[in-house]
């Protein structure tokens, strides 16, 4: 079967170009056939924006966008907060190369690459790695994305992560605890959560 987080290139392309406005700018898109939520930015992507930008003096300067799609959090991160390097790794190619077409389009600089979750990303100097996790790669694919992050945070980086309340946000609270030892839930709505945990190796 093809999912949007599996290599579905073979896949015929149907692309189709949507809008989205942040805060006090409007940003463009271009989607296709095999990507997750192709006709339009899916909600919990907005109430995660939105929850950055109420939380912007937290973010720091070297951002990873993990599992990027076709490029939204990244590019309108990179977008609002010009002076912040970003990173964006997605498994599916196609996802990969509509993020690329699209951080130029919005005239922006990131660099977008393929990875199997963090199997093409190196170092540990990330401020803050933000995720929408795809939900339908399992469990198994979530939390390696959570206990993963730990290796790449800085000291005193950050997860940001947004999860629905009925597709695991209790169990996914629990397991970042067990890895940061905390996790805060810092904004619900509408059935999504948004969770922060943050990398301290000194008390």
């Amino acid at each position: 079967m093809d999912h949007y987080f599996t290599d579905n290139r073979h896949l015929a392309e149907n692309r189709k170009e949507i809008s989205f406005r942040f805060w006090c700018f409007n940003v463009s898109f271009i989607t296709d056939n095999g990507v997750f939520s192709k006709d339009s930015v899916d909600f919990g992507t907005r109430v995660l924006l939105n929850t950055l930008h109420e939380h912007e003096e937290e973010l720091g300067n070297q951002l990873l966008d993990m599992g990027c799609g076709y490029g939204v959090v990244g590019i309108v991160t990179k977008k609002a907060w010009p002076d912040k390097q970003v990173e964006m790794v997605d498994v599916n190619p196609r996802a990969v190369a509509l993020a690329r077409n699209n951080a130029e389009k919005n005239n922006i600089e990131a660099n977008i690459h393929v990875s199997d979750v963090y199997e093409q990303v190196s170092g540990n100097t990330f401020t803050d790695i933000i995720t929408n996790p795809p939900i339908r790669a399992g469990k198994n694919v979530i939390y390696n994305i959570f206990e993963e992050a730990w290796n790449h945070l800085a000291d005193q980086g950050t997860l940001w992560v947004v999860i629905r309340k009925q597709q695991g946000a209790r169990s996914a609270v629990t397991k970042i605890k067990e890895v940061f030892g905390n996790c805060d839930i810092i904004h619900k709505e509408k059935g999504y959560f948004i969770l922060k945990a943050k990398k301290a190796l000194t008390i």
